[in-house]
């Protein structure tokens, strides 16, 4: 005779988890808006009053690019919560694959960030070859 003692029945649990994953994406999705509407605003801004140097450029594109970073992380956050009671192995492949992508998206996107900020320390507002499109 084998004695189960269920806390909590899995069709609970699983309809409690797709409530936090909705809560945790919508977050993720709500910072990535925030910061671009915050960079949107900052860049028209700064073409107004006719400051559009390649520092200011390059503190907007750090700013939004830290946003997407935290918007990514929690997007990130809601696909792991996703797998969490009982995964099937396509649900795992996809997480694997969703977590690839968001992971190397994180990379560049740190990688450019911390390039930004260096180059915002240096105070360097000479535009790099081929950036002419670029306000400066």
């Amino acid at each position: 005779m084998s004695l189960s003692v269920e806390v909590l029945p899995e069709s609970t649990l699983r309809d409690a988890i797709g409530l936090l994953v909705r809560l945790i994406e919508s977050a993720g999705a709500l910072i990535i808006f925030i910061g671009a509407v915050w960079a949107f605003v900052q860049f028209v801004r700064a073409g107004m009053r006719g400051r559009g140097k390649m520092a200011g450029f390059n503190r907007i594109r750090l700013s939004l690019g830290q946003f997407l970073v935290l918007g990514l992380e929690f997007q990130l956050a809601g696909d792991v919560l996703r797998t969490a009671v009982a995964p099937s192995f396509a649900e795992i492949g996809q997480l694997a694959a969703i977590a690839a992508i968001r992971t190397a998206l994180n990379y560049f996107l740190g990688r450019e960030i911390a390039q930004e900020r260096a180059e915002i320390e240096r105070g360097e507002t000479t535009p790099p070859p081929g950036a002419q499109g670029l306000p400066t």
